[in-house]
């Protein structure tokens, strides 16, 4: 009976028994829909949101080109603890093929990636892709080469950058990635 008379006080107090959970708000790094690299369909940006990122500007025909392989041992190592890399590739320096089937050769057959790669699009002039200007309003400089990394927290807040020149095992950026998931 007491019980029942708390489980009745507490209706009528507005408390429900039931746990319901707050959607997850999409930040606005992730508010765009990006078509997918040498594909028909379309990547929802906010189905990431609360995950930490790696997003990086890539490109096929670039002395960095092998960072792929780098890239998708770190999204290997650090997928199950949330961590999502993000591909962009981009011919802003003139370095990406103009057929998207190549660009998808070089990602997915030659280095294996299984991380999202979305379409080719602008990371550093003209019509800038949303995500990369988004990156810049937080303050983030843009892309100056190819492989430029960008890590940005579960709450869509840019976190840090690297150049080209900082690999993907390199100790600050892991380091940075390790505290992120921590």
């Amino acid at each position: 009976m007491i019980l029942r008379l708390f489980i009745f006080a507490l209706f009528l107090s507005g408390f429900s028994l039931t746990s319901q959970a707050e959607p997850l708000q999409c930040p606005p790094i992730l508010q765009s829909t990006q078509p997918l690299l040498h594909s028909t369909e379309t990547q929802d940006l906010c189905a990431f949101a609360g995950q930490p990122l790696l997003i990086v500007n890539t490109a096929s025909y670039c002395g960095f080109t092998s960072q792929f392989g780098g890239l998708e041992d770190l999204y290997q190592t650090y997928r199950d603890r949330g961590l999502v890399v993000l591909g962009f590739p981009s011919n802003d320096f003139m370095q990406e093929a103009r057929d998207a089937s190549r660009t998808a050769e070089v990602c997915f057959i030659n280095y294996g990636v299984t991380f999202p790669m979305m379409a080719a699009s602008s990371v550093t002039r003209g019509q800038l892709n949303p995500v990369f200007a988004e990156l810049q309003r937080q303050g983030a400089a843009l892309p100056r080469w190819n492989f430029h990394k960008y890590l940005v927290n579960a709450e869509g807040e840019l976190v840090g950058f690297f150049g080209s020149r900082v690999a993907p095992d390199a100790p600050q950026l892991q380091g940075l990635i390790e505290q992120m998931l921590n």
